[in-house]
């Protein structure tokens, strides 16, 4: 027997593995030729090692901000990195995702995430399916258009049910629904007509009679023009326009039939098919962060302004609230979040092709999404 046969392994507490080494020392001891010198400085080494204690730092390691505070012998092991990419910049639309990175859910998982904020010209679907990041947030169709160009992206978590997609118009002018849009002249129509969208909204209302115009990214004109609509995001910038003495009124997308599954949880298949443990561990967190955040979003608003300060937390809260309801749409269970179902998806792949978005059956829509981390316990 050798001192050397005894090692601290990470399932080990200090108690016992120092217990092995002093036990080999006491063997040694005991039954070893060795000189009288070397024998000395092995009971030194023995009660230098006896004298360690709980206090030491092998027993308090430290732990991820917001993890559990209860030392297990797994909570040593080094928690693995990941990055999860946004398709804009950090907004209530990320919300749950930053709750879990705030209350800890990720550090609970053996995950140690970092959120990249996104932007216009951001690409999530290609630096997902390329291995650039382990994973994104973007919506339905993007995927979609993506598995069209080869990539190898899958949606493994849907935290909000019915797309806050609409188009923003002024109550004063009494425009009910989209479909009172056809027809309606003069009247600027600010959209980016190359989003799946705008193209089906172009097929099913008559807006020959609009002059369309690019989307400004801001509602500076809006103020300006009453026979003025834009895109919108309900959640945002109707209460920016409000705020700044506007009267706006949202037109949902989803109401004319095109309801996008909208910030998508997304990976790559390959990393499912290598890496379903760390999927798991990913989805699960997700998913409690955003039943965390529909909940009590204050913490995580004030997490998600000072990631952008240009989102004020008046913004933030007003649009927790507006995603209530499209998280959880009427008798929809908390406990369904996160959810798919592949109706939706054959809808919205038939929807595409029907407006030219994607040709004819270039995609399998079935193939596009998983169930299988959010159905696990």
């Amino acid at each position: 027997m050798t001192i050397a046969n005894y090692k601290l392994t990470s399932g080990s507490s200090w108690r016992e593995g120092v217990g092995g080494v002093l036990a080999g020392l006491q063997f040694v001891i005991c039954n070893s030729q060795l000189p009288f010198r070397n024998l000395c400085s092995l009971g030194l080494l023995a009660l230098c090692l006896g004298c360690g204690g709980p206090t030491s730092s092998l027993d308090k390691p430290n732990l991820p901000s917001g993890a559990a505070s209860s030392v297990t012998p797994s909570s040593v092991i080094a928690p693995v990195a990941v990055t999860l990419a946004l398709n804009w910049f950090p907004e209530a639309e990320h919300g749950g995702f930053y709750a879990a990175l705030v209350h800890g859910y990720f550090s609970e998982e053996g995950l140690n995430v970092t959120i990249r904020g996104g932007g216009p010209k951001v690409p999530v679907i290609a630096d997902v399916a390329s291995g650039v990041v382990e994973f994104g947030v973007d919506n339905a169709d993007k995927l979609l258009l993506g598995r069209v160009q080869q990539a190898d992206v899958v949606a493994v978590m849907a935290p909000i049910q019915d797309s806050p997609r609409c188009i923003m118009v002024h109550k004063s002018e009494g425009i009910a629904s989209l479909k009172d849009l056809a027809g309606r002249k003069p009247f600027t129509l600010a959209m980016n007509t190359g989003q799946p969208f705008a193209q089906f909204l172009m097929q099913q209302v008559d807006l020959s009679g609009t002059q369309i115009t690019s989307y400004p990214g801001n509602v500076a004109q809006f103020l300006l023009e009453p026979k003025y609509g834009q895109q919108a995001y309900s959640f945002s910038e109707p209460f920016v326009a409000e705020q700044q003495g506007g009267d706006p009124v949202c037109l949902m997308l989803s109401e004319l039939g095109f309801n996008t599954y909208t910030s998508l949880l997304i990976t790559r298949g390959e990393l499912i098919e290598q890496q379903p443990e760390l999927v798991a561990k990913m989805t699960r967190a997700s998913i409690r962060g955003w039943k965390k955040y529909l909940a009590e979003p204050d913490e995580t608003n004030r997490h998600i302004h000072e990631q952008n300060t240009q989102m004020g937390l008046d913004v933030l809260a007003f649009g927790v609230g507006a995603l209530q309801p499209l998280c959880l749409p009427n008798d929809f269970a908390a406990e369904r979040l996160g959810t798919m179902t592949a109706e939706r998806w054959h809808s919205l792949a038939s929807q595409m092709t029907e407006i030219g978005s994607l040709p004819a059956d270039s995609v399998k829509p079935e193939a596009a999404f998983t169930l299988r981390f959010v159905t696990e316990k």
